[in-house]
């Protein structure tokens, strides 16, 4: 109970809030989205290649979505674009159960794409708001640990209900949104004038920011490591059941409890694994991680047996554990003074990471088989740790002139 107290204590009271929305988010979601393939061929008869196309709109969309959706709430207020966000999404799934044509599913799909990685962009830039600096590595891993705990109980009470993938999955998504909209609604009330007032005073102007953004190579360095981390993650997520279906017996039913495996092992151990590794600064943190996706790479590479998989598999799993909360905290720690919103959606253009890692590591796979694949991917975590240590070595040397010249001025 006491425990409790002291959790509640730690984070405004809207930031809980969202930590909450983004269990039942990605529950909900992990019973229809995931599923909006099945979901569509069954209701709307679309053959491979019209699905294909409506799906991979959402995607598409969705890479452009966070950094549109960060910069915009830097302008208009988060809370805002937040509630408008909900509302749009909430309707969007129910568009889904009302209509088979195909070309209102093509844009159903596009919003939702965009405006999913909206919410997520905004969220995340809103904790950030409402959170003390020292706490943001911790309260984003507590995110990271929510959204996980939904994707991995959500399949199995659809499962078990009976609604995953059907209509019921989409009405139960419109519902969570809608209702975390009223709750947004009624909840916006907890964040004090002083903090309005200070947020009115963080804002520049659009063409102010777009220099500053346009031009800041350490933003643009860490986009490309946390690419290239994505890739990793993407080319595990896909690829990797086509190479089990390929050299093992049952290995696409192996690839289900390997995934599982993962989710559980995040929702065991990344309390433990992020509150050890506060003892270290962001960027070894991301290093550690990216060491730890090599090795789990690699041990894919090389495992003849279940077990060997498994332990690879927990050994990644600690490398994700420590790398997605750290790539929040350290994009946190170079953002401009009222661009937080601008920076933070910015990170969704690593999204192009999870086409490159699925097409690539594809191509690999059927050319030189899954070995050289693995290897190849474990080189691209080792890649992205590079790119990270030269965007903060940039970030460095930048403040120490910003630090000389102010010095001079005030002399």
């Amino acid at each position: 109970m006491l425990q409790m107290k002291s959790y509640l204590k730690a984070y405004h009271p809207i930031v809980h809030l969202l930590l909450l929305g983004t269990i039942f988010i990605s529950l909900t979601s992990s019973m229809s989205v995931i599923y909006l393939p099945i979901y569509l061929m069954n209701s709307a008869k679309l053959d491979p290649i019209t699905l294909g196309f409506i799906v991979g709109a959402g995607a598409l969309t969705a890479t452009i979505g966070g950094f549109l959706g960060g910069t915009l709430s830097d302008f208009f207020g988060r809370n805002r674009l937040m509630r408008g966000t909900l509302i749009v999404l909430g309707f969007i799934f129910i568009g889904f159960i009302f209509t088979s044509n195909t070309i209102f599913l093509f844009i159903l799909n596009s919003l939702r794409g965009l405006f999913s990685t909206f919410f997520l962009a905004i969220s995340k830039a809103l904790i950030a708001d409402l959170t003390p600096k020292e706490k943001r590595f911790r309260v984003f891993s507590d995110r990271y640990m929510a959204w996980n705990i939904g994707y991995s109980v959500g399949p199995i009470i659809g499962t078990v209900l009976g609604v995953a993938g059907n209509k019921i999955a989409f009405i139960l998504t419109a519902v969570i949104y809608l209702s975390y909209f009223l709750l947004m609604s009624v909840l916006t009330r907890f964040i004090t004038k002083s903090e309005q007032n200070e947020k009115i005073s963080e804002k520049i102007t659009f063409s102010q920011a777009w220099i500053v953004f346009r031009n800041d190579k350490v933003l643009l360095l860490f986009i490309i490591g946390s690419t290239l981390f994505t890739a990793v993650h993407a080319e595990m997520s896909v690829t990797f059941s086509q190479y089990l279906k390929m050299n093992f017996t049952d290995g696409v039913k192996f690839f289900g409890y390997l995934m599982s495996i993962n989710g559980i092992t995040v929702i065991l151990t990344q309390v433990f694994i992020s509150r050890w590794s506060e003892r270290f600064g962001i960027l070894y943190r991301i290093a550690l991680g990216g060491v730890l996706f090599a090795i789990g790479e690699v041990g894919f590479a090389f495992s003849n047996s279940w077990m060997g998989l498994i332990i690879s598999m927990i050994i990644f799993t600690f490398g994700e554990i420590l790398i997605i909360p750290s790539e929040y905290a350290q994009i946190d720690e170079i953002t401009p003074y009222g661009m937080r919103g601008m920076y933070y959606g910015a990170q969704g253009f690593s999204e192009i990471g999870n086409f490159i890692g699925p097409w690539f590591g594809g191509i690999l796979l059927h050319s030189f088989g899954g070995k050289i694949m693995f290897l190849t991917f474990s080189m691209f975590s080792l890649l992205s740790i590079a790119f990270y240590f030269w965007g903060r070595k940039l970030h460095l040397s930048k403040q120490t002139f910003l630090n000389k010249s102010s010095t001079i001025k005030s002399s």
